[in-house]
């Protein structure tokens, strides 16, 4: 932990004492390598991680018992978006960002390219992908076109040969749909093709054994691979964080542009990650909340460097299971979940940013050099919430999952005198 911290130090010490510099972009893109190279580590195990970790852990349940902490991780992720969203709207309400910089009302545009229905049913079909090999790296996604048709118009029509041919010449506007696949992986479908291959593997028992050993097998060594990457962790953050600080533009001309905006976001993630999680997790388990965030620190340091929660999800699984001993069963099927349904921070910034573009009349937010910041924040935020869900559906489960294992020593050890 200490590393990372000194990492996340010497990044920003780097980056601002180097800004003056005026460093060409080839020594800016030598200055962000290694952290390019820790991302590239990180993804590499993403996906071997969360099918081994789903798959492991659900073939030690029954469908019963992990259908009940199913249902608490569920409803922890709605609980917890639905309070991030009313604070985030609270805050902008009272705070009102938008109005320090207001935009004349824009011109009537073109028709709108994103379909809330095309994308409910495309989130929908990746739930579900047509081939788990290429779900590994595409995803499907409605892609939605505006072409000019000719108007059919008959010209016995007009009322003479003039008016015919400006009828002729007239267009309308068509829309077509076109499904298509992006260069992304589909991580839900491929969570949700685990959770079924681990339930069905944990009805057949010991027909299934070998099976369910290789995958912990696997799992095993993919967590020690971790183990060794998160040596190299503090070297990577530190690049990443100063490589960022290099191409951030003017930081007074930002917050001269969006300083009202950037203080309602971050305050809203601050109030949400330092009071709203620790309420609700010291309402349900009446311990010490902040006892996780010593010992998730290296993780949320971590996704404060790289703003991916997936790629976080396994120094997440580690730090949960060595510091705070949780329950293998947890963390292999709660965070995998938890990095791709619960966005408490993307939730909220999502629903400032509604209201402020609102208030600002369509402020053209295509400023990247923000999105650094809020991203970084907003992703520590969602994978410390992701650690939270965890041990509190860990409280929740904690006598189911004791008998569990005391039912698997106990055939163990049958075994063994056999």
């Amino acid at each position: 932990m200490l590393t990372c911290v000194l990492g996340v130090l010497l990044g920003v010490l780097l980056g601002c004492s180097l800004r003056s510099a005026n460093l060409s972009e080839t020594s800016i893109h030598l200055v962000k390598f290694p952290g390019e190279m820790l991302m590239r580590m990180l993804k590499m195990l993403i996906i071997p991680i969360i099918v081994t970790s789903v798959i492991t852990g659900l073939a030690s349940m029954d469908l019963k018992k992990s259908g009940r902490m199913g249902v608490h991780a569920v409803t922890y992720y709605m609980v917890t978006t639905t309070l991030a969203v009313v604070l985030g709207v609270v805050l902008v309400t009272i705070i009102q960002p938008g109005k320090q910089k207001t935009i004349p009302t824009p011109r009537e545009g073109g028709p709108s390219s994103v379909s809330t229905l095309d994308t409910f049913l495309d989130l929908i079909r990746n739930l579900f992908p047509e081939n788990i090999i290429a779900a590994c790296f595409q995803v499907a996604q409605t892609n939605i076109n505006f072409i000019e048709v000719p108007l059919k118009i008959a010209t016995q029509n007009a009322t003479n040969a003039t008016n015919a041919i400006e009828l002729l010449n007239q267009t309308v506007t068509k829309m077509t749909r076109k499904l298509q696949q992006s260069p992304s992986p589909n991580v839900l479908g491929i969570i949700i093709f685990s959770i079924f291959f681990g339930i069905m593997l944990s009805k057949i028992r010991e027909e299934g054994k070998v099976v369910s050993d290789f995958f912990s097998a696997l799992n095993t060594i993919f967590m020690k691979m971790i183990t060794v990457i998160i040596w190299y962790s503090p070297i990577g953050i530190c690049s990443m964080l100063a490589g960022n600080l290099l191409t951030l533009g003017s930081i007074q001309d930002l917050i001269e542009s969006l300083g009202m905006y950037m203080l309602t976001v971050i305050l809203g993630l601050m109030i949400h990650v330092l009071i709203t999680l620790p309420l609700i997790y010291f309402a349900i388990t009446r311990k010490n909340p902040f006892r996780v965030f010593v010992a998730i620190s290296q993780a949320a340091l971590t996704a404060l460097g790289t703003a991916s929660s997936a790629g976080t999800l396994p120094l997440s699984i580690q730090c949960l299971e060595q510091n705070l001993g949780i329950d293998e069963r947890v963390t292999k099927f709660v965070l995998p979940l938890g990095a791709t349904m619960n966005m408490d921070g993307t939730a909220l910034l999502e629903g400032v940013a509604a209201i402020t573009i609102a208030q600002m009349y369509q402020l053209d937010l295509s400023i990247g050099q923000i999105f650094t910041i809020r991203d970084r924040i907003r992703t520590c935020v969602n994978v410390t919430g992701d650690c939270m869900g965890a041990v509190i559906v860990q409280h929740l489960n904690r006598h189911m999952l004791n008998n569990r294992k005391d039912l698997d020593a106990d055939s163990k050890c049958e075994k063994d005198e056999i």
